[in-house]
């Protein structure tokens, strides 16, 4: 099971939203309303994130990856409330 990082929490806290871990096979986290209503769930098991990295590589290689990430999501993170926007605003 996926441990929520500092950071998810963090950031979900920033947006309004709560994050539990995911009840979806193969899935780190439900995205959830205040009032507990199920958004979506974001973040592939297997694959580490920005909060993982900083546990356990450092900030400076956090970054690294962030950046990575960030040019390889380019389409998919830009939507507003799409799954690809959570996982970016969330995971990274």
């Amino acid at each position: 099971m996926y441990k929520i990082t500092q950071h998810t929490l963090d950031r979900a806290r920033d947006l309004g939203v709560m994050v539990a871990p995911s009840h979806r096979e193969g899935k780190k986290i439900d995205v959830l309303t205040k009032d507990g209503r199920y958004i979506t769930s974001v973040g592939a098991l297997g694959f580490d994130d920005y909060g993982t990295f900083i546990e356990e590589n450092g900030i400076d290689y956090a970054n690294q990856r962030r950046r990575l990430y960030k040019i390889r999501h380019e389409r998919d993170r830009k939507k507003v409330g799409s799954k690809g926007w959570w996982a970016d605003n969330l995971l990274w």
